[in-house]
């Protein structure tokens, strides 16, 4: 099964404006959930979030420098399904 692709498109925005505003969510960074919760078999990345089982079950405790470093494999991820 393939990402939805107005999914995508919404989580690369909010993926680059995470990113580029640091500064912004310096007291909480937004979780990238979609509500979509599968799991692609093929990547081991959720179809909506992209994130692995692994992020996503330390997100609720994590830091803000670990959640940051997941939407920044958010964004390589989206990178690598562009191409």
């Amino acid at each position: 099964m393939s990402p939805d692709p107005k999914a995508m498109k919404f989580l690369a925005a909010s993926a680059r404006h995470v990113l580029a505003s640091a500064q912004s969510h310096a007291r909480t960074v937004p979780s990238p959930c979609m509500s979509v919760c599968q799991m692609d078999a093929a990547t081991g990345w959720c179809q909506g979030c992209l994130r692995t089982l692994d992020e996503i079950g330390q997100w609720g405790n994590a830091d803000d420098a670990f959640k940051r470093a997941v939407w920044n494999k958010i964004d390589a991820r989206l990178s690598e399904l562009a191409a």
